[in-house]
């Protein structure tokens, strides 16, 4: 946690790590709340039939410890992986606490994946047991000759057998406390990477993966908590971003998660949702910033009242951060990291002020730097590799059964993040792209990133993603797909509008010699834009349409069909 002081430095140079010997999870996040104050709420979960149901700490220690007792029961114990295929609802922190309090591994999965998807994971996982509900199982019912490791299956709704329902067997199982005296370095949670450039690999956390993220949290949710926090994001649990950004942070400082069981993100339902549930503190991608923007949102009037806005994953451009401060009437504060190092970057209002293009400064306790080739920091102003120093309680332990990847991701005691940035004198980190989706032109080595940014501030262009494709002067030519403003006429006459606004704001070689516009991107489950998917689609001369399927099977959110012709080349 962030110790006092009335300035950034002053908290910088005044923070320790405290990470035990000893630490479980759930201990952290449940029991110690429900000893002092057992009534207290801790989860405020809305159906999908509007039906709203409050749980306190005392009764999700009492359900956890039965649920746990219930795995122990079915032969699942230290090591074992538990799959947990659910949306945001009570089972799926109960499935969470009770894998961390056996010493067992939660595994999260997105209900969004395919059947190719789930059946990877739950293969190269070697999960023995799933938690999912009627849906999930109806999938992974057709895979089980494809999982003989996969013993059990539990649904929280009826469905037919192997799988078994949930409730009636909590009903059945003992209440005695069999959480283990784990330590803070044994293995917790098996969250696989979105697979953006390659087939996903999972990465292990630690127990002491919750204490790394906390100054973390902190930090961009404006030094959370404060009196009367509540929490909510739309990302799913199944993200590290929903998990260790919002979920169980928000249990070990007691305060109040809202969940709610939308599949897909709903601009004007999402503001009558934290209207009516008082949420105070979000954790919201910058994709559903910009698709609140291009719905023309009114939170305020609504009568939402933010005190904190966090948003990461991707780069958020100063145009969304303006209109969403001023849309919410509070900050928005960017951080930074990923699955195997997450919030090690972040803004604080309240402590410093933002800076146009930056993500932020080191978290306190994190150490970070921009390197090059040879793993040396380099100086202000320089482009390299993102790194973060080991050791790190936020750091993951490895990639599952990939001794080979591990190695790989570190130069020495840097962990390469494999994202393209730099620093300003005073510390500031600026994102620039992942290292795989520079283009090279002419030349040239071009971030998408920062031409992306100048995009979203044309008063057409709702959302966007830039990449490279092959070009046989210049060896690549950087290409613009563009999801228009609602009412706005996509033609030629645009595009080169479009293309005469970066070239004023930007250098020469960086504004798009070619524009496509197209209803949606192809993103992931976590937000984030597959460039690889529409350099694909380049090379194969077409648009992309739905559904958006990679090789793992991961279906993804967008509808789009790319409407050829309406681009222009020079």
């Amino acid at each position: 946690m962030l110790p006092e002081g009335r300035t950034f430095e002053e908290i910088a140079a005044r923070f320790r790590w405290e990470v035990p010997e000893r630490f479980n999870i759930a201990r952290g996040c449940i029991d110690r709340h429900a000893r002092e104050r057992p009534d207290a709420t801790a989860l405020i979960e809305e159906a999908t039939d509007g039906a709203v149901r409050r749980w306190s700490f005392g009764e999700l220690r009492r359900l956890s410890l039965r649920f746990a007792n219930l795995l122990a029961e079915a032969g699942i114990g230290w090591g074992d992986r538990v799959a947990i295929l659910l949306g945001q609802r009570v089972e799926t922190l109960l499935a969470h606490l009770a894998a961390y309090r056996l010493g067992a591994v939660a595994l999260p999965l997105f209900t969004l994946f395919g059947p190719e998807a789930l059946a990877f994971r739950l293969a190269d996982s070697g999960a023995r047991a799933l938690v999912t509900d009627a849906s999930g199982f109806a999938t992974v019912g057709a895979l089980r000759a494809e999982l003989p490791a996969l013993e059990r299956i539990w649904t929280v709704e009826t469905a037919e057998p192997p799988a078994e329902p949930l409730w009636p067997a909590l009903e059945r199982a003992a209440e005695r406390d069999p959480t283990l005296d784990t330590a803070a370095e044994d293995p917790a949670l098996l969250i696989y990477t979105s697979g953006t450039t390659g087939q996903p690999k999972g990465a292990l956390h630690a127990h002491r993966v919750l204490l790394g993220h906390l100054p973390g949290v902190q930090l961009p949710q404006e030094l959370f908590p404060q009196p009367g926090d509540r929490f909510w994001t739309p990302a799913d649990w199944a993200w590290i971003g929903g998990l260790l950004d919002v979920l169980l942070p928000s249990l070990w400082f007691g305060v109040p998660v809202v969940a709610g069981r939308a599949r897909k993100f709903d601009p004007e339902a999402a503001v009558a949702f934290m209207a009516r549930h008082g949420v105070r503190n979000i954790f919201v991608p910058p994709t559903a910033l910009r698709l609140l923007r291009r719905a023309g949102v009114r939170p305020r009037a609504a009568g939402v009242a933010l005190r904190s806005i966090g948003t990461g994953g991707e780069r958020l451009g100063e145009e969304t951060r303006l209109w969403a401060e001023e849309a919410f009437g509070c900050p928005v504060d960017e951080f930074y990291g990923q699955t195997e190092a997450n919030l090690v970057v972040a803004s604080c209002r309240a402590l410093f002020q933002p800076r146009p293009g930056a993500m932020g400064r080191p978290v306190p306790g994190h150490v970070v730097a921009v390197l090059d080739r040879e793993g040396r920091p380099l100086s202000p102003g320089e482009t390299g590799v993102i790194g973060v120093k080991r050791p790190d309680p936020v750091m993951f332990l490895g990639y599952w059964n990939r001794p080979e990847a591990t190695a790989a991701k570190f130069h020495g005691d840097w962990m390469l993040t494999g994202d393209l940035g730099r620093t300003d004198p005073d510390g500031y980190f600026t994102y620039l792209g992942r290292e795989d989706d520079v283009i090279n032109s002419a030349g040239y080595r071009i971030g998408p990133a920062e031409i992306e940014d100048c995009l979203m501030r044309h008063p057409a262009v709702a959302l966007c993603a830039v990449v490279g494709v092959p070009d046989p002067v210049r060896g690549e030519r950087v290409k613009a797909w563009i999801v228009p403003q609602p009412d706005v006429v996509a033609d030629a006459a645009l595009a080169a509008a479009i293309q005469a606004f970066v070239k004023e704001r930007l250098a020469a070689h960086e504004y798009p010699r070619e524009i496509a516009f197209t209803d949606s991107l192809p993103v992931t489950a976590t937000g984030k834009v597959r460039r690889a998917e529409l350099r694909a689609c380049d090379a194969a001369g077409h648009g992309f349409s739905p559904p958006f399927s990679d090789p793992q099977g991961a279906d993804r959110q967008g509808t789009g069909q790319c409407h050829a012709g309406t681009g222009s080349s020079l």
